[in-house]
Parts: structure tokens; C-alpha cells; sequence
């Protein structure tokens, strides 16, 4: 089975859309997506990302399952830094306990914020789509229960893309947020290897490929220098 990440295109936040760069963007996709032979699509519920789908859902003749647990991240662990993707490097690097696939969540300003929850929300959401779809988790693998080389296409956010991938691979969130960069319409892959009958795990075939763009967008990243003041600092 080959499961399909998509971010959303250069984001409009105020009015929850695109940008005039991000339709853009979710045109050039849409060339690249309406042609794979897709079993099934999903798309979180905000704006951003069920335009970005939009058009390739048109172009295709499709349509999308929106899926609550696709929106993205947005649990606030403090004032300072309003959301859990957007620490900085000081701060979160110093906690060891971030690093850790099974703990980073028990440290105090995450249990504040109750983010196991929302983490567990995301899981048992994905579960259940690939359960619904031939594979049922047990531990850290899948029982291929149906085996296919069917494709599923997601289109959401960086910050849930995150979660997923992290729990597929067994990697801390905290990790992926803070050191992968997904531009805006790039594509991850996942393809299931079934080395022994019925025991399935998913490994990462491409993450952020941006090939169909000719300039990614900035958007999800920061400056490149310090002194570089036309690119995002905060």
C-alpha cells in the first residue's frame, strides 16, 4: 500500500485559504496527483487544505472524505511560543525527554497542555483509516489483514503530517517538527514492505518532494541568517 501526505499550498491564515502563489501551487499539483490512480482521498476540514485538494479532486472527477483528526496541530504549550511545532532550538534541545518517541509528551509544559490527547486523537485516527484499508496495527507493525498495493492520498498540514510519520516510524514529533522542513504542496510517501506474510511496516519513500514547484514557497521555515531580515525570524 503506498499512503500519500500532502501539506496545503501557500496559506491565506486570516481567510483560511491560498494565496495567489498557493492556487498556483495547487494547479501544478494537481497535474502531478490527477493522474496516479488513487483509491481513496481524505482532506482535513479547514480551508487551506480542502482548497489545495480542490483541484485536483476536480480535475480527477473525485471527491474527499474530510477527516476532523486532518486539521492541524495547533495545541498551544505557552504564551511565548503559541503552538508545539514552533519552538526554538534552545529550548526544546535542551530536554532530553523530547527526543524520546514514548516520553516527550510526560514533560511538565506538555502535560499541561494535555498534548498526549491530541497526539492519540491523530493516532487512532490514522489507525483506523489503515485498518480500514487492509492493515491492522499491533505494537509497532501491521498485520497486512488485506494486502494491497492500493494508494491513498492525504491532503492536511505540517503539523499533523508530523504525528503521522511519527508514529509510523517511531520517531518523537518533537524531532520531525523542529528539524524536517514539508513546503507548502509537497508530497511524503510511505510504501508498506511485507517481508514476511501478513507483518507489514511502513517506510518512507519521499518526504516534502516539491518537483512539480519551480520556487517553493517560504512558508514552514525561517531565516536562513540572522541577518537576513526579509525572511521570518518569529
Amino acid at each position: 500500500m503506498r499512503l500519500i501526505i500532502i501539506r496545503h499550498g501557500d496559506p491565506d491564515y486570516e481567510k483560511d485559504s491560498l494565496t495567489p502563489t498557493g492556487w498556483n501551487e495547487a494547479e501544478l499539483l494537481s497535474e502531478k496527483i490527477a493522474c496516479m490512480n488513487v483509491k481513496d482521498y481524505y482532506v482535513s476540514p479547514l480551508g487551506r487544505a480542502r482548497d489545495t485538494a480542490s483541484l485536483t479532486l476536480k480535475k480527477c472527477g473525485r471527491t474527499a472524505k474530510i477527516l476532523d483528526w486532518l486539521r492541524e496541530f495547533d495545541f498551544k504549550v505557552d504564551e511565548e511560543r503559541p503552538v508545539v511545532w514552533d519552538m526554538l532550538p534552545s529550548d526544546w534541545t535542551s530536554v532530553p525527554e523530547y527526543y524520546d518517541k514514548d516520553n516527550w509528551y510526560d514533560v511538565e509544559k506538555m502535560k499541561n497542555a494535555d498534548i498526549k490527547s491530541g497526539i492519540e486523537y491523530v493516532n487512532i485516527g490514522l489507525d483506523k483509516i489503515l485498518e480500514e484499508h487492509g492493515y491492522k496495527r499491533e505494537n509497532n507493525i501491521y498485520h497486512a489483514v488485506n494486502p494491497n498495493e492500493d494508494t491513498i492520498v492525504m491532503f492536511c498540514h505540517f503539523g499533523v503530517e508530523c504525528i503521522m510519520l511519527g508514529h509510523l516510524l517511531g520517531i518523537s514529533p518533537m524531532v520531525l517538527w523542529h528539524g524536517f522542513i514539508a513546503p507548502p504542496t509537497s508530497v511524503t510517501t510511505l510504501i508498506t514492505e511485507e517481508r514476511r506474510e501478513g507483518i507489514a511496516y511502513f517506510r518512507l519513500n519521499g518526504f516534502g518532494d516539491v518537483s512539480h514547484l519551480q520556487e517553493p514557497s517560504f512558508a514552514g521555515r525561517f531565516c536562513e541568517m540572522f541577518s537576513n531580515k526579509e525572511q521570518r525570524h518569529d
